[in-house]
């Protein structure tokens, strides 16, 4: 079918839609309650392929009643095939993602589904069953504090009524950890702001500078223009590290020689953002210990000099952690969260480690919305972080 035909039926749903002749409240209505119900009730759980093919039902139902001026009917099957080929490849897109998180995850999935799991293959309830239960989620990292808030909100609900068995407690088990997990499920949202800032922080070695590029890439591909700021001045190889990675995704990056002031090339890339028009400037600060006050106080500086620019910058303060430190990442965050208000985390390294309980002690302490999170060491290893999907997998939920 000729394109003058294609740009006649969007151009004719389009009007449609803008007048309300044609209702999308059901559809986005079902599409909402799947964003904010509960994933753990298999009776609620909805099927996205029916969520999808409903909606191409829509458009052949609505393409069908189409005339044009010589009162023929405008099936197009080109439009609907596009639809189809569309919805298919979005849903393998997702099934792809899925199914790499999980792989990413099995070491900590296994903790969960072998050792969590087979405690509540008794129908027995006894104290016996919450203090192995209390094992189990230390053994997953799931910290002290997240543990004792948890098994105590278990023992109050499990006297009531609806929670007489085991499997029902497991059940609970599984909704109350998604519900610490969805509290923080808040994914960065690109404002106006030209250019947005992200400032990178983090303590050595947790892959701050992969990060940055693995944002400065997906952000890329989202048709922004993108560039790098090569802040950490004082690792020998820091600055050449951030220029090779750029050069190789055609990404630009700002920078001055190595052990020069931070500040310096800070301030010049900011100028140099605004003057060329950029949508996002990513900064990759140095790795700092996160006890060490001077190196904050650096910090801060940087901060300060980003707001005599922009007194709005930076408007995230992304803070990179390595799920393979387990608990330590708490006092990381916190002294980092304390000093330079972090608005937002990157949790790197899920694929080498069996500690991404951990996960639910940071999302139960500090409440700071997880970002993204680090799959794999490739450009592209680097996901929108999904509560949903995370509990799903380490329980083992089909």
């Amino acid at each position: 079918m000729s394109n003058d035909k294609k740009n006649s039926f969007f151009s004719w749903l389009t009007n449609k839609i803008s007048n309300n002749k044609i209702s999308t409240k059901k559809v986005l209505k079902t599409d909402k309650e799947y964003k904010e119900g509960n994933c753990l009730n298999k009776k609620s759980i909805p099927n996205i392929l029916a969520q999808e093919k409903n909606i191409q039902k829509k458009f052949l139902k609505t393409s069908t009643s189409l005339k044009t001026n010589n009162d023929d009917k405008i099936i197009d099957i080109d439009i609907i095939q596009d639809i189809k080929k569309n919805t298919q490849d979005n849903i393998t897109k997702r099934n792809n993602i899925f199914l790499k998180l999980k792989n990413t995850l099995r070491k900590t999935q296994k903790i969960f589904s072998e050792g969590i799991s087979n405690i509540f293959t008794s129908k027995k309830m006894d104290k016996l069953l919450f203090k192995t239960l209390e094992e189990k989620m230390l053994l997953a990292d799931i910290g002290i504090d997240t543990t004792d808030y948890i098994i105590n909100t278990l023992i109050t609900e499990s006297s009531r009524k609806d929670l007489q068995n085991s499997e029902q407690v497991y059940y609970f088990l599984q909704k109350k950890m998604y519900y610490i997990l969805k509290k923080v499920d808040v994914p960065l949202k690109i404002n106006n702001h030209i250019p947005f800032i992200i400032l990178v922080v983090g303590v050595n070695g947790v892959g701050k500078t992969t990060t940055a590029v693995k944002l400065a890439k997906k952000y890329k591909s989202e048709n922004k223009s993108v560039m790098l700021v090569a802040a950490d001045t004082f690792r020998a190889a820091g600055v050449e590290q951030l220029k090779q990675l750029g050069e190789i995704n055609n990404i630009p990056v700002i920078s001055h020689q190595s052990g020069t002031d931070s500040s310096a090339v800070i301030f010049d890339a900011v100028q140099a953002a605004i003057s060329r028009n950029i949508d996002i400037l990513i900064i990759d600060t140095a790795g700092r210990l996160h006890n060490k006050l001077y190196l904050m106080e650096e910090l801060k500086k940087n901060i300060r000099v980003i707001k005599k620019i922009n007194s709005s910058a930076p408007h995230e303060i992304m803070l990179v952690i390595d799920a393979s430190n387990g608990q330590n990442t708490l006092k990381q965050t916190e002294n980092f969260h304390n000093a330079l208000n972090i608005t937002g985390i990157v949790i790197t390294k899920l694929d080498g480690t069996a500690k991404g309980g951990v996960l639910f002690s940071i999302a139960h302490r500090f409440s700071i919305p997880i970002r993204y999170i680090g799959i794999g060491e490739n450009i592209t290893d680097l996901e929108v972080f999904n509560s949903k999907n995370f509990i799903k997998i380490i329980f083992d939920q089909k």
